[in-house]
């Protein structure tokens, strides 16, 4: 891939993944710092001989350029110091390293990629507990003990869950739990030879008891514990994790969720449970088209895969040394599956699949010998392959470095919904139709999510960096979306105040006693008002929307304009004129 020039990362490049630094006439000392950040966060790129004043708000006016008068001797020696013990690893090859003119000035270019799993943490001066640092909002900070610990557990291949756990024993396993998934085992494998052996060396074979060999001390590993264990006994070593689920799904107003499930000593809060009571739950609404195969019906579809596979990720991706919450929520719009950690391989690779480097591989095993999931690296591109089928928006994987959090998103929503294109036409007239493809995308996206950031149109548009810069700097020199600034990182939101040109303007011919409404509110809102209620499956009837998803949206500005109120009889919801 070519690189982007210099005149574009200091135009449109995302801050938290670029560093300039004036360097006149040495190396910096905080270079190395960056380099440690740049390389344990997500990679970015350090440009010596360029200072920035992070205080000036025009773009334009924030570099300075000055120029390297002794670019040789300064190449020399950032390799001699790279390759020396003043870092721990050294991730860069000949062509990230570059002396460059740029505005008649002498630049020296250094694009640090993000370090392998193997090589993290990536320290300096021989000292990681000391010498490791991390990218965020505002510039290089020490990472945490805990941080690096994690980064140092990540770096093996062997995972986070085989270690023994001193003193949890056969004692601390819920027997029914256990025995019901011996059961499900013997089915997906019926002649395997684990299946007359007792419980301990069952689980010895699946990774979930342990032997030390040099002290003779045995017990449960951290996996067998986590997926068979007492709901007490995991609370008293994994004191730091919760587990939840949430049906936030057709809510009224009176009301936070539908359905929790979570620690209420109800039920024995161990894995193995919490993904077979939360499964049911998350695929009760979606259609089982009849199939037959040979007179065998078959009622997995390729959704219900994919949502199987996002709890999967789930599980065997967590973090469970630290602090933070298994969390599950379904919603109108579609699902969110939270887990505690970062992510070991970057989004892009995961996103291309092929890759499996999942960081509790015991955890895993035990769930792909009763036909759950694989370890072969194509359980996102099944999720991927699945709304792609429905044509759903591209699933959002993202992870919060700071608060240590994997997201993933699936919207049940399409790329452009009627809706969502009507009200943009609403609000920004004529020339939002005459926006290219990828602007109205960017825009649309906004509406749906309510804020964006570079790295989620990189993944919705397959898109460089830079390349969506430009577009979202456009947008904003347009005054249709507004910049969120956080430090060094930006999000952007849509200009709900824009204001269209007199001619650019579709006015709907509403009664002035009304409130402004697009077309599709409109025939809601008469609907409403003959019949004296709607539903989401009646406006997917009489408008051009083609989700309940999409409805729910539509009533819900409605509601927000005091014009319409959400409510229950029984199972059945129902919207009313306020």
């Amino acid at each position: 891939m070519q690189k982007e020039s210099i005149g574009d990362l200091l135009k449109y490049g995302e801050h938290i993944s670029l560093e300039c630094k004036k360097a006149e006439g040495s190396l910096p000392k905080s270079l190395w710092e960056t380099y440690s950040a740049f390389a344990n966060t997500v990679g970015g790129t350090i440009l010596l001989g360029i200072e920035e004043n992070p205080k000036v708000k025009d773009i334009s006016q924030r570099f300075c350029i000055g120029t390297i008068k002794n670019p040789d001797q300064l190449l020399k020696d950032f390799w001699n110091a790279v390759n020396s013990e003043k870092v721990s690893s050294n991730v860069l090859v000949s062509a990230d390293v570059s002396v460059e003119q740029y505005d008649g000035q002498t630049i020296i270019r250094i694009d640090v990629p993000q370090a392998s799993y193997h090589q993290r943490p990536v320290y300096i001066n021989g000292n990681p507990l000391k010498g490791s640092f991390k990218r965020n909002h505002e510039g290089d900070y020490h990472c945490t003990e805990e941080e690096v610990k994690s980064m140092l557990r990540d770096a093996s291949d062997t995972g986070n869950d085989g270690g023994l756990l001193d003193g949890y024993t056969m004692d601390d396993i819920d027997l029914e739990t256990l025995k019901a998934y011996r059961i499900e085992y013997e089915l997906h494998n019926p002649d395997h030879v684990w299946n007359g052996i007792d419980n301990k060396s069952f689980l010895r074979n699946l990774g979930g008891y342990t032997v030390d060999r040099t002290t003779g001390k045995e017990g449960l590993t951290t996996a067998g514990l986590l997926m068979f264990g007492t709901g007490l006994a995991i609370r008293e070593r994994f004191e730091n994790i919760r587990m939840d689920y949430l049906d936030e799904s057709n809510l009224t107003p009176e009301r936070r969720w539908n359905d929790r499930l979570t620690y209420d000593g109800m039920w024995e809060n161990n894995l193995y449970n919490f993904i077979k009571r939360t499964m049911p739950k998350l695929v009760k609404d979606i259609r089982r088209p009849f199939q037959l195969i040979g007179m065998s019906r078959i009622d997995d579809t390729p959704v219900h895969k994919a949502i199987r596979e996002a709890v999967i990720n789930l599980v065997i991706h967590a973090d469970y040394h630290i602090t933070g919450v298994l969390k599950i929520v379904k919603r109108d719009d579609g699902f969110l599956f939270s887990n505690p950690g970062n992510l070991k391989l970057s989004v892009s690779s995961i996103y291309e699949g092929g890759n499996s480097r999942a960081r509790n591989p015991h955890i895993q095993t035990m769930l792909r010998m009763i036909g759950m999931g694989d370890n072969i690296g194509s359980g996102f591109p099944t999720i991927l392959n699945a709304w792609n089928e429905e044509n759903w928006r591209k699933p959002d994987l993202s992870e919060n470095t700071e608060l240590h959090m994997v997201e993933l998103k699936l919207w049940t929503l399409s790329l452009m919904p009627q809706e969502c294109t009507e009200y943009l036409h609403q609000l920004m007239g004529s020339l939002y139709d005459r926006l290219p493809p990828e602007d109205q995308i960017i825009l649309c996206t906004t509406y749906l999510e309510g804020e964006i950031t570079n790295s989620r149109i990189q993944i919705l548009l397959n898109m460089h960096s830079t390349d969506v810069g430009k577009h979202l700097y456009e947008l904003v020199q347009r005054n249709m979306l507004l910049v969120s600034p956080n430090g060094r990182w930006t999000t952007y939101r849509l200009n709900e105040e824009y204001k269209a040109q007199a001619e650019q303007l579709n006015l709907y011919d509403i009664p002035p006693s009304q409130p402004d409404l697009i077309d599709t509110d409109q025939l809601i809102y008469e609907f409403i008002c003959e019949n004296g209620f709607i539903t989401t499956q009646q406006v997917v009837a009489i408008t051009r929307i083609t989700t309940t998803a999409g409805a729910s949206i539509a009533l819900n500005r409605l509601i927000k304009k005091e014009l319409v109120e959400k409510k229950r009889n029984g199972r059945h919801i129902y919207y009313v004129k306020a």
